[in-house]
């Protein structure tokens, strides 16, 4: 495995990660009412908690992606 390979790898995995964090919070600011009924039906938890533990996720997964895809990305193209 060499560096082309592995910066393409953490190219495909920010692409889609980014991608599925950005979904996932258009969504939630567009319909919550729509994602907590949803939801509601697997985890039936209060409304107001739903949306705490929903941007916890969010912030949680941000972090995550920026960390362990974006970060290592980055450095990629900088050592290249």
């Amino acid at each position: 495995m060499n560096i082309e390979m592995l910066t393409r790898f953490f190219m495909w995995c920010s692409i889609i990660n980014g991608g599925l964090l950005t979904l996932w919070s258009l969504v939630f600011w567009f319909a919550p009412k729509l994602v907590y009924k949803t939801q509601s039906k697997l985890f039936p938890i209060p409304e107001e908690q739903f949306t705490v533990v929903f941007y916890k996720f969010i912030g949680y997964f941000k972090m995550l992606f920026l960390f362990f895809n974006l970060v290592p990305y980055i450095v990629l193209l900088i050592i290249k």
